[in-house]
């Protein structure tokens, strides 16, 4: 009897310590970079594995059912960024202003596919209720549209790092004078041309955002979301909760956040590798001389690259003693050396963390990278698309890394970016300095989003982390008004007491009139 009493006792005891009761969850991560969708699983998960019932949108089902996670699985979305993902290896041979419109016409493709898909709809039309929305944020704030449909508070991820798509809705401020804007490869210590063009660039983003993403947003957000709703701009000022970044100020440059946006960068990492297939694993504990570790992400397809660039890598691996593991997405690669491994998709995780791999040839993407940092491995990248030139920028003035400009890819500098690296002990000692410090957290980054997660469920939206920032103006955010007064005050007293002075000094106009009457 003692022991059903203790039991019971223990149940109780167990049930209400828990941080939070079961609760509905909804995650939307709409993005066709399975990159960005693995970040964002990796939350989901968590929040399933700690009991609560959770809905995702995706492009991405599960290929096996997990116990509390459901898959509201969207097909558009391939068909609508077709056109922008084929082109991307065009794209590299432009400037940074025909990335910033590509950037947003993605955004506005993968926004609008999604809101319109079959299965969206349904779920819109049915009466479940959610407590909370998980929402990817990428140029598609027409889906914080969400939290209002439901009725629930919503915590923005942010897979791409800290950018004005993300400081804006929680109000985190980005002095240009020393945070680097994604688009430019700048650190955090710039030259006065360099904060220039910082600032130029910011203030493009301000431009494109008002007069071009604004006004899709609110067009797709008018069309997903009918009925009685509030104006877009208000909807966005106080819908999202908490933004959680997928970065680590380790990884990055120190930077001011306020106390509504969190980084858990690398919270997908694994810190226990996974067991890898038979033929990986004895492919990697075999390559005695090491082995480099080849993909350009999962929008970029190797098997796209012009036949140049493609033998001139083929070239550079032949010479080779180490091995070579390339994310070749075709059945052949023509002229393929033996050291070399091709494979449509590969465990990146856990083959970076195999002590063999010495070398990773990177697109320079944020999860790549963070991935590489974690397990100290040293990058060379091949920049592309978004925040990769600045990923890139970094790993250079860390030490850990190289770039190759895509338009400059040849057998010579292929050859000499990966012998340095190898030949250089320097570069591995970097990365794994950087992993230290990484790893020295109080918390895995896992659990600090799902604290802050339910954080957000318990505390009701948590509108007492809000930060005031969003309820100004421009004008009264950069203290306009008041700088205005405080200098134009003084200078129109200024004004007026040189205006008084100048008219006491000069002399009076004589009267002639009265000259002339004294003479006489």
């Amino acid at each position: 009897m003692k022991i059903w009493w203790l039991l019971l006792f223990s149940s109780v005891w167990i049930i209400s310590n828990q941080n939070v009761q079961s609760a509905k969850i909804l995650g939307v991560f709409p993005t066709s970079s399975k990159s960005h969708y693995i970040v964002g699983s990796a939350l989901m998960k968590a929040l399933a594995n700690k009991g609560h019932e959770v809905t995702v949108i995706s492009p991405f089902p599960q290929q096996k059912p997990l116990k509390n996670y459901r898959d509201v699985t969207t097909t558009q979305v391939w068909k609508a960024v077709e056109p922008i993902v084929a082109n991307l290896l065009d794209i590299a041979k432009k400037g940074v202003i025909e990335s910033i419109k590509n950037t947003y016409d993605f955004g506005h493709r993968i926004t609008n596919s999604t809101l319109t898909d079959p299965a969206v709809i349904d779920l819109l039309a049915s009466n479940e209720t959610f407590d909370l929305i998980v929402l990817e944020i990428f140029m598609n704030d027409a889906m914080i549209g969400f939290c209002h449909h439901f009725n629930a508070p919503c915590i923005g991820v942010s897979t791409f790092g800290a950018s004005k798509w993300t400081t804006d809705l929680v109000g985190t401020p980005s002095p240009p004078s020393y945070v680097p804007n994604a688009f430019l490869g700048f650190s955090d210590r710039m030259s006065f041309k360099e904060r220039l063009l910082n600032t130029l660039m910011s203030a493009t983003e301000i431009v494109v955002d008002t007069f071009v993403d604004r006004p899709a947003q609110i067009e797709m957000y008018q069309k997903a979301f009918p009925g009685q709703k509030p104006p877009f701009a208000e909807l966005k000022k106080k819908a999202i909760s908490l933004v959680l970044l997928n970065n680590h100020f380790s990884l990055s440059y120190p930077r001011p956040y306020v106390t509504g946006m969190v980084e858990v960068g690398g919270m997908h990492v694994n810190r226990v590798p996974k067991p890898l297939p038979d033929n990986i694993q004895s492919f990697l504990d075999t390559a005695t001389d090491g082995v480099i570790y080849f993909s350009m992400g999962s929008n970029i397809k190797s098997k796209d690259l012009p036949l140049e660039k493609r033998d001139a890598f083929l070239k550079v691996f032949s010479k080779l003693k180490q091995k070579v593991m390339w994310k070749w997405e075709d059945a052949n690669l023509p002229g393929k050396p033996d050291n070399v491994f091709v494979q449509s998709w590969w465990p990146q995780d856990d083959i970076l963390a195999h002590p063999n791999v010495k070398l990773f040839i990177t697109h320079g993407g944020l999860l790549s990278t963070t991935e590489s940092l974690y397990h100290g491995v040293p990058v060379i990248g091949i920049p592309v698309f978004g925040d990769q030139h600045l990923n890139m920028a970094k790993a250079e003035r860390g030490g850990y890394g190289l770039s190759v400009a895509y338009a400059e890819i040849s057998e010579a500098k292929l050859s000499n970016a990966i012998n340095t690296i190898l030949n250089d002990p320097q570069f591995k000692a970097n990365a794994l300095a950087i992993s230290q410090r990484y790893r020295d957290q109080p918390l895995k980054p896992i659990e600090l989003a799902v604290f802050w997660a339910e954080y957000v469920i318990r505390h009701k939206g948590a509108p007492h982390i809000r930060s005031a920032a969003m309820d100004l103006s421009l004008v009264q955010y950069h203290n306009l008004d008041v700088l205005g007064l405080l200098i134009g005050l003084p200078i129109f007293i200024l004004h007026l007491l040189v205006k008084l002075v100048c008219r006491k000094k000069s002399p009076k106009p004589s009267n002639k009139k009265d000259e002339r009457k004294k003479r006489n």
